[in-house]
Parts: C-alpha cells; sequence; structure tokens
C-alpha cells in the first residue's frame, strides 16, 4: 500500500474495487488510508478533480462504492462486494427491527431508522430535526448516526449543502443518508449472512493481512471492531 500513489477519483474507485476497503484518513495501520497514498499538497485544494476530500462527495454516488464511518468511527469506502461481508459481521445476523426488539439497539437508533420508512434520502440535518433531537436537545444524535453507520444499517448516498429561503446554497457541503439496503438491494446485503458473523470476521481479517503484510491478527481484528 504505500507504494501506491493515486492521483484520480477513478483511481481511487479502482482501487477499493480491486482490495475491497479502504480507511479515508490515517489510522493505526501505516499506509492504509487515502491520505497516505495521495499528495498532501493536493487535500482541502477545493480542486474537485485532484482534491481527496472532495472524492467522497463522487463515490459515495457510484452504485459500486459505500461510503460512511465503517472504520471505528470513522469514513472509508468499501466495494459493494465486500459491504456484505461488513454487514454481516457487524450486525450480527439482526436485521435492524429484530435489534431493537431484542433490547441491542437504542431509541435513538430507532427515531433515525423510522425515518426512512417515509423519505428514502435525508440530509444529515433533516434527520437530526425531523427525529427530535434539535427540539428537545437530546445529546447522542452523532453517536447514533455513526453507530448506524458502523452496523452499515445506514450509508451516505451523496452530498448537498443548505439552501437559503432565497433559494442559495451556503455551509459546507453534507451527507444525505438512506438505508444501505436502498442502495444495494436486500439480496446483496444479507448474502454473506450464510457465512455467520465469525465467518464474515475472518473473511475481513485475512484480506486486511493480505493487504497489510506483517499485520498481526489481534491488530486487524482490533481495527476492524
Amino acid at each position: 500500500m504505500k507504494r501506491i500513489k493515486i492521483r484520480t477519483c477513478r483511481e481511487l474507485k479502482d482501487l477499493t474495487m480491486e482490495i475491497g476497503f479502504i480507511p479515508l484518513f490515517e489510522n493505526e495501520i501505516g499506509g492504509f488510508s487515502v491520505m497516505d497514498i495521495t499528495s498532501g499538497r493536493c487535500w482541502w485544494t477545493g480542486d474537485e478533480k485532484t482534491d481527496p476530500w472532495a472524492w467522497r462527495m463522487f463515490l459515495s454516488e457510484d452504485p459500486d462504492i459505500a461510503y460512511g464511518k465503517v472504520f471505528k468511527g470513522r469514513a472509508g469506502f468499501v466495494s459493494k462486494v465486500w459491504f456484505p461481508y461488513f454487514a454481516s459481521y457487524r450486525r450480527d445476523g439482526y436485521d435492524f427491527d429484530t435489534r431493537y426488539e431484542e433490547g441491542k439497539a437504542s431509541q435513538k437508533s430507532k427515531k433515525i431508522i423510522n425515518l426512512f420508512e417515509k423519505q428514502p434520502l435525508i440530509a444529515s440535518y433533516r434527520i437530526k430535526s425531523m427525529a427530535g433531537f434539535s427540539k428537545t436537545g437530546e445529546k447522542g444524535f452523532e453517536g447514533a448516526l455513526t453507530l448506524l453507520q458502523m452496523q452499515t444499517y445506514i450509508t451516505i448516498r451523496c452530498f448537498t449543502r443548505k439552501q437559503s429561503k432565497a433559494g442559495e446554497y451556503y455551509g459546507w457541503h453534507i451527507g444525505v443518508y438512506s438505508l444501505s439496503e436502498d442502495k444495494f438491494g436486500y439480496g446483496l446485503m444479507t448474502s454473506a449472512y450464510r457465512l455467520g458473523t465469525e465467518g464474515a470476521k475472518k473473511k475481513l481479517i485475512e484480506q486486511l493481512m493480505r493487504l497489510n503484510p506483517g499485520l498481526q491478527y489481534s491488530a486487524a481484528e482490533k481495527f476492524l471492531k
């Protein structure tokens, strides 16, 4: 990984499809991130062709790529081939409703998931408002949103910006979310359930160690939790 250098969004997609998954930012596995394999001079320049920070907006819309906080609560990319293994491992065999009914999901997560029954695509700031976090001042919204991404129940589909009453866009780009099944389909998202939690975990760890020679099993296991 350390010897790879990519310069375009297309190259990042091709790499993700080839290796299966990669975090966006530097982490405890040296060399294993988009930041490690791109030029530091290109980040946050605003040039959408060369700025890796901008590429997340394009790849989040790509039908072959999942983008979101899937690596220890931090952002990264996963190919649609490998996303089902994350789903099998992180969901532990539960669809969200069953997880909630068995007391393994919080009311905060439930409030967020319920929104997608009526509206398939929702910007993060709208999720916060619609789920009642803004009105009540209830804390824990960001944590709940991140956990649902880690568990692969939701994913970022695109980015938008807030709009003034005059119709003018302003501020930072904001993630727009949907249920992962709405992007990839129920069949794909559950296709690795047959392996069980441990089987999917083993496959992910083996791939992570293959991509990072010398990485210990325990370190790979910790990274994927």
